[in-house]
């Protein structure tokens, strides 16, 4: 059974900033693709930044000019770090692994890709 422990999140006002943690399962597997992935209210579930073990990282228009990710090292978890963060970023954040490949294309708009999920971290940005 794979487990992706996650933690961080929490409230914050608009401007601020806040890293969500991922852990993977140890020893890290050969190769991965770490996606983090949202869901705010009224839409549906959206890619926001994925990033393979050699570092190799991907992310949608959410995240551009805002947000990094980074993955996970020997005693560190994979990071989410928000910057410039709004009131519309307000919701669920979710990291995954998909242990087929690492990060493509298609990673971060087809969820189905990723075989295990993390248990979500509520984001909560006020104006």
């Amino acid at each position: 059974q794979v487990r992706l422990e996650q933690s961080g999140g929490g409230s914050v006002q608009a401007g601020g900033y806040l890293r969500l943690a991922c852990e993977p399962p140890r020893p890290t597997p050969g190769r991965y693709c770490m996606g983090w992935f949202r869901q705010v209210p009224g839409k549906e579930r959206e890619g926001v930044a994925c990033v393979s073990k050699n570092g190799a990282a991907r992310s949608t228009g959410i995240a551009q000019g805002r947000w990094l990710v980074s993955e996970p090292y020997t005693d560190m978890p994979g990071y989410l770090g928000m910057a410039k963060l709004r009131p519309d970023d307000t919701g669920m954040y979710y990291c995954a692994l998909d242990l087929s490949d690492n990060c493509r294309a298609e990673s971060l708009t087809d969820s189905r890709l990723f075989q295990y999920w993390g248990q979500g971290t509520q984001v909560t940005v006020s104006a």
